[in-house]
């Protein structure tokens, strides 16, 4: 098992650790995508002309896996028109022309909790989904026969360069995540709630010790700095020693994975009834003037968001959703804060350049570091032939596309790349077996 230790030390570059997250002020306009979590996008349930105030909800759930969306300005419903998004997808978006005052809805109000049953109709009306980066509506995932959740494990490994926003969470909103869990153990047969920090957040651990000392039956297991501890089977294994099967999930091995802002996110709405419509982001890199936290409302442009940090110092050579290690390049400017967006950074053209490739020299390093223990030199081999066979016999499928594989090679191989369109030509391929023997 020693194989799931396996990672790579990345630098930090935490710039903003010590900075307390700033409001944004008022913007003029949001673009509220519909898709903004894994699964069906949501269905507006508004019209060009409303007005909406914040919290009021502006798309339906649509589907077994769906989440509904909130507006997170007061103001007017402008258009309703396609947006192009980072994954090459484009869907239905609702423009809101902001009035300034960020006046909530009259109606909100906390929901009452007397049963699981209540408590997941809350996760839904929350609109709450995976916020470390994957989306997942979390009232999907806590779904789940009970029976078979034995650990909740809280993600606050944070381990990306850049990135403080969920540090933030665990010293700033504190009281949120101990509401949320609260309730979540009263109505859920939990045996162990733990907290996953790495060791580099001295700040983060001090609070949730607080926190946890409070509640009573919650660990802190503060784990070492290596990249990708957030990772989901590597939390796991770090913090229970079990191991996730290929091809399977947490649950499975009894295992709930949140994020620890997703926790944030569901106890303020326990406490408030007001629904996720802002973020705490990470606004950084050598582009960005002055890099800090900001709490911004879904829907916020990129140009909003850079102009408050006192504009970009440069044109950036790539912007990113997220850390410079799984982070998605954004279309343009124009691209909206999401939902499960944690992070925006700037990246000037001498960091984002591409190191000059060479030869592979058989030398075994991207194996060494791979957290699941995969072959990507064999890998790109494979690919190169499109024998999507043999993909599928290296396990390519259960790659996490972490990067280590790319970071740690001497000859700068488009390893992790090559994972992923690797893993896009098997369902490529399984979709043609389908259609030929359906």
């Amino acid at each position: 098992m020693s194989f799931f230790l396996h990672g790579v030390h990345v630098p930090h570059r935490k710039n903003t650790a010590d900075q307390s997250a700033k409001r944004i002020s008022p913007v003029k306009t949001v673009t509220i995508p519909m898709s903004m979590h894994i699964g069906a996008p949501a269905k507006p349930t508004v019209r060009v002309g409303d007005t909406v105030q914040v919290g009021t909800k502006i798309a339906d759930a649509v589907g077994a896996v769906s989440s509904p969306i909130h507006a997170s300005v007061s103001g007017k419903v402008t258009k309703i028109s396609d947006i192009l998004l980072s994954s090459g997808n484009t869907v239905p978006a609702v423009i809101i022309e902001s009035d300034g005052e960020m006046t909530p809805d009259a109606d909100m109000q906390a929901p009452v909790i007397a049963s699981r049953e209540d408590l997941l109709v809350a996760m839904k009306d929350s609109g709450v989904v995976g916020l470390g980066g994957a989306g997942f509506p979390t009232y999907v995932k806590w779904s789940a026969d009970p029976a078979r959740m034995e650990d909740l494990i809280i993600n606050g490994a944070e381990c990306e360069p850049y990135i403080t926003s969920d540090s933030l969470t665990m010293t700033e909103r504190a009281d949120d995540m101990e509401y949320a869990l609260r309730v979540i153990m009263k109505h859920f047969p939990l045996k162990r709630v733990i907290i996953g920090i790495e060791s580099n957040k001295p700040a983060a651990i001090a609070s949730m010790k607080d926190m946890a000392a409070r509640i009573g039956g919650v660990e802190v297991c503060v784990l070492p700095q290596l990249y990708p501890q957030g990772g989901e089977k590597v939390l796991v294994y770090h913090t229970t020693k079990k191991v996730i099967p290929a091809g399977k999930l947490p649950i499975d091995v009894g295992c709930v994975v949140c994020n620890c802002t997703t926790i944030a996110a569901i106890g303020s709405y326990l406490q408030t009834g007001m629904p996720l419509v802002e973020k705490c982001i990470t606004v950084d890199g050598g582009a960005v003037a002055e890099p800090q936290n900001l709490v911004v409302p879904i829907g916020t442009s990129l140009e909003d968001v850079f102009a408050f940090c006192g504009g970009l110092k440069s044109t950036p050579s790539k912007v990113l959703y997220g850390g410079p290690m799984m982070g998605v390049t954004v279309p343009d400017l124009s691209a909206p804060v999401l939902k499960n967006t944690n992070a925006v950074i700037a990246l000037t053209e001498k960091e984002s350049r591409l190191p000059k490739t060479s030869a592979c020299i058989r030398c075994g390093a991207c194996t060494n570091v791979c957290p699941l223990g995969l072959a990507p030199a064999q890998i790109l081999l494979a690919y190169k032939k499109k024998d999507a066979d043999m993909l599928k016999a290296l396990s390519v499928e259960s790659c996490m596309l972490c990067g280590c594989c790319s970071f740690n090679c001497p000859a700068n191989r488009p390893l992790v790349q090559t994972n992923s369109l690797s893993k896009q030509l098997l369902k490529e391929t399984k979709a043609k077996e389908t259609t030929k023997h359906g």
